[in-house]
């Protein structure tokens, strides 16, 4: 399956999610929340959820709620990070936030339910129950304290000061990296795989992640608000240290592509066929947007 065909049924699966009548007092909720989820995006994490659910010998059509709890989490976060008291910006895939639409008050709920429903969306899965429980499990830990939360706040007291890079990967290990490798180890978990599988699921997606990070870095200084859906220049302008600050253009492109080939790398010790994910990741070390 491609990319494309992918993201076609992903998109489709989650269209079905949230659909509340308008005579439901809650419905304003739901619909803030099918705002943000339906606003389009890579659909990376979902895919990498189907994708390593199929070469760890699982079923990626039983995999998929698990595939859109991720989704929902991913959505969770980008709702609140755009929020007044976090980023405070006013533009998302080339939409307005969410804030801006529904109100802060709706959005920061908007993304408080979409974090429970991830779960309960696992939860009420026809999975087995012990895969079930793995997955929510895999996800609790790469969204909480020393996950993507904690990352997020880590972000927040720390901005403003010279990071090293250490203190930088500290941050965005969490907050962007624990996401990704949650969602390729929550494929081997769907599918029942070996810790083997699971092992090399993690370390792929935590180089995929530094490397999404480092990529993103430079596209906040050298893409356009037309090409990237958001505001450009946003780090510097709020005084964010960055690895484009900390390593140059030059850097940060030897440094995807090092990461890119050692996550490639990494699937043959536990995987097959693996050409799906070495294409995605040669993908998205070169992405414009």
């Amino acid at each position: 399956m491609t990319a494309e065909e992918y993201r076609v049924k992903i998109d489709a699966a989650l269209a079905e999610y949230f659909k509340l009548p308008d005579t439901l007092p809650q419905s304003g909720l739901a619909k803030s929340m099918r705002y943000s989820l339906l606003a389009g995006g890579k659909r990376i994490r979902p895919m990498l959820v189907l994708e390593f659910c199929r070469i760890a010998g699982g079923d990626p059509e039983k995999a998929m709620p698990i595939a859109c709890a991720v989704e929902m989490l991913h959505t969770y976060s980008l709702i609140h990070d755009d929020l007044p008291c976090m980023d405070n910006d006013e533009l998302r895939r080339g939409k307005p936030t969410n804030h801006i639409v529904f109100g802060e008050c709706t959005a920061t709920l908007a993304g408080d339910t979409l974090q429970a429903e991830a779960f309960g969306t696992i939860l009420r899965s026809a999975l087995s129950a012990d895969r079930r429980a793995a997955c929510a499990e895999i996800l609790a830990g790469a969204v909480g304290l020393d996950g993507m939360c904690g990352g997020q706040y880590l972000d927040t007291i720390w901005e403003g000061r010279d990071l090293t890079e250490k203190e930088l990967t500290e941050i965005n290990s969490r907050k962007t990296g624990a996401l990704l490798v949650a969602a390729c180890q929550m494929g081997v978990a769907a599918a029942g795989g070996t810790e083997k599988m699971l092992d090399c699921a993690g370390h792929f997606g935590a180089a995929v992640g530094m490397a999404f990070q480092i990529r993103d870095d430079m596209l906040d200084e050298m893409s356009t608000v037309e090409m990237l859906g958001k505001p450009i220049g946003s780090d510097r302008q709020q005084d964010k240290h960055t690895y484009m600050l900390l390593m140059g253009r030059d850097g940060c492109e030897k440094t995807v592509n090092e990461l890119t080939e050692f996550a490639k790398k990494i699937l043959g010790e536990a995987f097959e066929d693996t050409a799906f994910l070495c294409k995605l990741a040669d993908a998205l070390s070169v992405r414009e947007k």
